[in-house]
């Protein structure tokens, strides 16, 4: 885990999965709300939208950009409730997914942040989440979300 730069958060991690069923997580309501968020609404394309409350307090909004199965997804990121100062849709994610001997190797690039702050904030987010879904994708039951407000 290391930054690019100052609006960028970078995080890897080894899953033990396949790719396909990394991916899934990220393109299913169910999946995503299994790992991440209390509810929310998702459209799974290039220009869909999704607003999801994460922690309870916190309702993140964006819009899908590229969405192509099973290597990489591209999202917008913003945070609509919750007090943070990055609004709806003004960052970007991406994540890919590279196979590798013994699951899938998954890179999180959160770029566009307004500060250092923000990107401490979500490297702390993203290193939290992450974690859940890796143990969700390998079978796993993360149990409650800590975080959930």
């Amino acid at each position: 885990m290391s930054t690019a730069n100052t609006d960028t958060v970078t995080l890897e991690r080894h899953i033990a999965a396949r790719p396909e069923t990394v991916f899934g997580f990220f393109t299913d309501h169910e999946k995503w709300l299994s790992w991440m968020g209390k509810d929310g609404e998702f459209s799974f394309e290039p220009g869909g939208s999704y607003r999801t409350n994460v922690t309870g307090e916190n309702v993140a909004e964006g819009r899908f950009l590229a969405v192509d199965p099973p290597k990489r997804l591209v999202f917008t990121w913003g945070w609509a409730e919750g007090g943070m100062p990055v609004p709806p849709g003004s960052s970007t994610v991406e994540i890919t997914l590279e196979p590798t001997a013994g699951g899938t190797l998954l890179r999180l690039v959160h770029s566009g942040l307004p500060s250092a702050e923000a990107c401490a904030a979500h490297r702390e987010g993203w290193t939290h989440y992450v974690a859940r879904l890796a143990t969700r994708a390998e079978g796993g039951d993360p149990g409650p979300d800590a975080w959930m407000a």
